[in-house]
């Protein structure tokens, strides 16, 4: 569960980097500095949308690991308790 939280929180990071991108400017006034600036926004927003999937995905899956766990470790309580009352030892 851990891990996928660092894993997103990784991609968190990232997207702050990639917003740079997102707003990149042109180095000159000329067509072709504008043009190359708006291809490196478009590829930024792109990037931004993928790492925030990214995230939303580890984040889901680590609740589903801290819900499965749950679950198990409420299982694995009842039968012990079961065992117990059986004379049994674990």
């Amino acid at each position: 569960m851990r891990e996928w939280n660092d894993l997103a929180n990784e991609f968190r990071n990232d997207q702050r980097r990639a917003q740079q991108l997102a707003q990149t400017q042109g180095p000159g006034l000329e067509y072709a500095s504008e043009g190359n600036a708006d291809r490196i926004r478009s590829s930024g927003r792109a990037l931004l949308e993928t790492l925030g999937s990214r995230e939303e995905y580890c984040r889901s899956m680590a609740k589903k690991f801290e819900t499965a766990l749950g679950k198990y470790a409420t299982v694995e309580d009842v039968h012990s308790t079961e065992i117990k009352q059986t004379g049994g030892t674990l």
